[in-house]
């Protein structure tokens, strides 16, 4: 049976793909250790490489990648929300998927690489994938690099309408959960990999520079969470980072806080957890 091949170096990941012959389907999949629908993500794929068998040439490769880890083959396929999936055949993009939608990305193999050996007309292989984590990103909006808890259902659209008052209980409260989608959260214009404004540059470069293990959210990608945060924050600037759910402030404040405590970030920094190890 296929397995889900881990690629650990950009180096890498050319040279296999060029082992591929054009027809076959390559699932990318790209996730952070941070982000907690990239684990069920990892066992929802792993459960549908072992449903095709192993052939020469591959009909399937699915392959794992680390958006953090590996930013230029994240910026490549325009990688901005994590987990990612996307589908290619002979260097064209079929189908791109983001968030943590299990049977979205069978139905989506399924539909261009056939059905797995290990399936039966009863359903009986879907056994094997989990269901959804309740943290999946909105239908109606763009796509972020974390996913906000639903509250509401498929049927959410037959609700009565919210009063604004309600509304802005249910951001808040949706923000709430996003700056503490990982220890170190960075809310910024852009991605590490392409940044959009100089200040939220910087900031991903001192976080690089000391490693720190980090989500960032993508304001530009969801005006709701770009203008509810500068009150929900009471802070009206982006870049904001936040730690531990409390708020940090911007490049200036980081800037003084490391001027002051140069270990501020070392309880977060991938260094010290090697090394711990």
């Amino acid at each position: 049976m296929s397995t889900l091949l881990e690629i650990t170096s950009e180096d890498s990941f050319a040279p296999h793909l060029a082992t591929l012959p054009p027809s076959t389907l390559i699932v990318l999949y790209f996730h952070a250790p941070w982000a907690a629908p990239c684990t069920q993500m990892r066992g929802v794929l792993s459960a549908l490489a072992s449903q095709y068998p192993v052939t020469s040439p591959p009909t399937v490769s699915f392959i794992s990648v680390n958006a953090e880890e590996l930013p230029d083959i994240s910026e490549d396929y325009d990688v901005t929300a994590v987990p990612y999936v996307v589908l290619l055949r002979d260097g064209t993009i079929l189908e791109s998927i983001s968030g943590s939608e299990a049977a979205k990305v069978r139905d989506a193999v399924e539909r261009y690489a056939g059905s797995g050996s290990n399936t039966g007309a009863n359903g009986a292989g879907d056994a094997t994938i989990p269901p959804p984590l309740t943290a999946v990103p909105r239908e109606d909006a763009p796509t972020t690099a974390t996913q906000a808890p639903v509250s509401s259902g498929q049927n959410a659209t037959a609700a009565p309408a919210l009063t604004p008052e309600q509304t802005k209980q249910a951001l808040f409260a949706r923000l709430a959960e996003l700056v503490k989608a990982a220890p170190v959260m960075l809310f910024m214009k852009g991605s590490p990999s392409a940044p959009q404004c100089g200040f939220s540059r910087q900031l991903v470069g001192i976080l690089r520079e000391r490693s720190v293990k980090y989500g960032f959210f993508n304001i530009l990608a969801d005006e709701d969470v770009r203008q509810g945060l500068k009150e929900f924050a009471d802070w009206p600037t982006f870049p904001q980072l936040w730690v531990d759910g409390e708020l940090v402030g911007g490049l200036d404040i980081v800037k003084e806080e490391l001027e002051n405590d140069p270990d501020f970030f070392d309880n977060f920094s991938v260094n010290k957890a090697n090394a711990a190890a």
